[in-house]
């Protein structure tokens, strides 16, 4: 049985939360149905391309359709035109049909503001990206809103963080429908080896902790984030940066607030958290995040928990 995925298009539609969660759907073969409905036919998106052949909006979806709100480029402005309050009073017809989870709900980005302003995340627990969360707040204040996730579902209400975070809310979803023989096979085709699941940050280890504009710092992110598994020495790490090993200490307690074997502690973590998701046993994701042996993998995650 195929299932019908329907886009809400509006004007300025952020392209890839859009494409991505499509792309994604497509490359599962024929068990998803796309459509991409709004209250015009054709939109321009976030990038200045134009979209066409837009179906009207339906008086009413299938039972077992999957509903996908995605974000605007700018939210304040196109969550408040018309189009976007007609959006509004469609899916405040759909509620009964929501509240007896005929319709799944998969918000993308900024997208859950507009469930919000639909009263579909009332009482719910929700997350959106991280330059939302407040105004997200104001617009649904009984909602539990849960920051720095990739992903949040409250039965069958889904929200998720910024833009990518689509894509591994539609493979998590392909996952749940369709089994994870299917989802990890449309990730190996997109080159997405490693998907971040609801409980991952959005401030993952890879993108924490580069907020500073330290050129010999950057050079020594680049290259652990590189090779994480590498056998690292301070002193490796220091020429690559073109500073001395005590220096490039300083600096990264100084700029980071973090040791240098900290950071790449967390990076190996992180590797091997990937591994585990991907069906690898302990000892195999230990050895190739970089770590000597599960024990000491173990020991790592207890003091990164503590």
């Amino acid at each position: 049985m195929r299932i019908d995925v329907w886009f809400v298009m509006l004007p300025g539609v952020l392209s890839l939360d859009m494409t991505g969660p499509a792309e994604t759907f497509v490359l599962a073969g024929d068990a998803f149905r796309l459509h991409y409905i709004g209250p015009q036919p054709d939109v321009q998106t976030s990038i200045g391309l134009s979209m066409s052949g837009i179906q009207p909006l339906p008086e009413s979806l299938p039972s077992g359709s999957l509903l996908v709100l995605p974000g605007v480029s700018d939210s304040r402005f196109q969550f408040s035109t018309p189009q976007a309050q007609q959006i509004q009073h469609w899916l405040m017809r759909l509620q009964p049909q929501i509240q007896r989870q005929e319709i799944t709900v998969m918000c993308v980005c900024s997208g859950a503001l507009l469930a919000a302003k639909s009263g579909l995340l009332n009482n719910r627990q929700c997350t959106t990206h991280h330059d939302v969360i407040s105004r997200l707040r104001t617009a649904a204040p009984t909602a539990t809103i849960k920051e720095n996730r990739i992903f949040v579902q409250d039965e069958n209400i889904w929200t998720s963080a910024g833009i990518t975070s689509g894509i591994d809310l539609a493979l998590h979803t392909i996952n749940r429908l369709c089994g994870p023989e299917k989802a990890l096979a449309v990730a190996r085709e997109m080159v997405v080896w490693f998907r971040r699941s609801g409980d991952d940050p959005q401030l993952s280890p890879w993108l924490r902790y580069r907020n500073h504009l330290h050129p010999a710092i950057h050079r020594a992110q680049d290259a652990l984030i590189a090779e994480p598994q590498k056998t690292w020495s301070l002193p490796d790490i220091a020429a690559l940066a073109h500073v001395s090993p005590r220096h490039l200490t300083r600096l990264f307690q100084s700029h980071l607030g973090i040791s240098v074997r900290d950071y790449l502690e967390q990076l190996r973590l992180a590797v091997a958290e990937q591994w585990l998701m991907q069906g690898r046993g302990v000892e195999q994701a230990s050895l190739a995040a970089g770590f000597s042996s599960p024990r000491q993998y173990h020991r790592a995650r207890q003091r990164s928990a503590s």
